[in-house]
């Protein structure tokens, strides 16, 4: 199917964003908000979904408690948007965990299994819960995957697992909301300056080692700004996917 040429407005678009409480999530509300957006900001941490809400302006910010590893509670915020807004036009499927890193014979299958839930389980949750929605709208699922999807990700072999599921989620999504008149668009994105990343790999010695091996472009990070505002461009554009920084796309083909 193709779609219209015509720029897809983001005002009065209602956006759902978990992990919408901080770093990439809350960034992106700001700016899509600035757009004419009407946010909701799901995240397990309710005050700082909270928080965030009380910057955007007035009946613009919804914040909820919401934990995607439960698909009962993201059921509930989906319920919840749609008795505040009456309609979800856009998901944006944020949360995600670094995880502990090291090499993979130094982590147990729980803690494997700890990446997973949130990253892939609280993906394909939020998905299944918006679907119908987004569908209704001709909206747009937004997932946010990561360069990690498809470079070495030795000392984030879980991290990197799971953003290579989402990855190939997106591509099927893509295929199957075409003929629904309804878009998916991947992001992928190298580090970012946020508190996960500070935390999951400037605070871990075994990380920060095993990266300081990598190229040095591989480590340059990005700001939550600039990550949002592309995430913002990409929805107006309907594209099918984004990568920041650009120089990560002959990466990809190759």
């Amino acid at each position: 199917m193709v779609f219209d040429v015509k720029r897809y407005s983001l005002s009065d678009k209602v956006v759902l964003i978990t992990g919408g409480g901080r770093g990439l999530g809350a960034a992106t509300a700001a700016t899509l908000s600035h757009r004419g957006a009407r946010l909701v900001l799901a995240d397990i941490d309710l005050s700082a979904a909270q928080e965030i809400a009380a910057t955007l302006p007035s009946g613009h910010g919804l914040a909820l408690q919401c934990d995607v590893t439960d698909f009962n509670s993201v059921q509930d915020a989906v319920l919840r948007t749609l008795d505040e807004f009456g309609r979800l036009d856009v998901t944006i499927a944020n949360a995600g965990v670094l995880g502990r890193g090291g090499t993979f014979r130094t982590l147990t299958p729980e803690r494997v299994s700890g990446v997973m839930s949130v990253n892939v389980d609280g993906v394909v949750n939020t998905v299944a819960a918006t679907l119908d929605s987004v569908i209704s709208s001709r909206g747009q699922i937004v997932l946010v995957s990561s360069v990690f999807a498809y470079i070495n990700g030795a000392g984030a072999i879980p991290y990197a697992m799971s953003k290579a599921a989402v990855e190939q989620l997106g591509r099927g999504l893509r295929v199957e909301l075409a003929s629904h008149g309804a878009s998916a668009m991947t992001a992928y994105f190298s580090l970012i300056e946020t508190d996960m990343i500070r935390q999951g790999v400037d605070a871990d010695l075994h990380v920060s080692a095993l990266l300081s091996a990598m190229p040095k472009f591989i480590l340059k990070r990005i700001q939550p700004q600039t990550a949002a505002a592309a995430i913002a461009d990409g929805l107006e554009r309907r594209q099918s996917s984004i990568t920041v920084p650009g120089r990560w796309r002959p990466v990809a083909a190759l």
